[in-house]
């Protein structure tokens, strides 16, 4: 069966048991997709790589909920309210 791989770096779980940091580090700042019997079967993140995903997705959240919100009706607050 074939199987869409969304890295560009594969290792075996026998490769990242036997060593984690370096099959981490084979992936240059990038996911490295972790095989199970030539199957992906998750894909290793390094946490910049990961804090930088969360923080896309964060973004796009925002931008939804301002989307959402541009045809509402203004409301009027003065400094002194706040």
């Amino acid at each position: 069966m074939a199987h869409t791989l969304l890295a560009e770096t594969t290792a075996s779980i026998s490769e990242l048991k036997r060593n984690p940091m370096g099959t981490v580090a084979a992936g240059e700042g990038f996911p490295v997709a972790i095989l199970n019997h030539n199957e992906p079967a998750f894909y290793c993140i390094p946490a910049k790589a990961y804090e930088a995903l969360l923080n896309r997705l964060e973004d796009l959240e925002l931008n939804a909920i301002a989307d959402a919100r541009q045809d509402q009706a203004e409301v009027e607050v003065s400094l002194d309210d706040l």
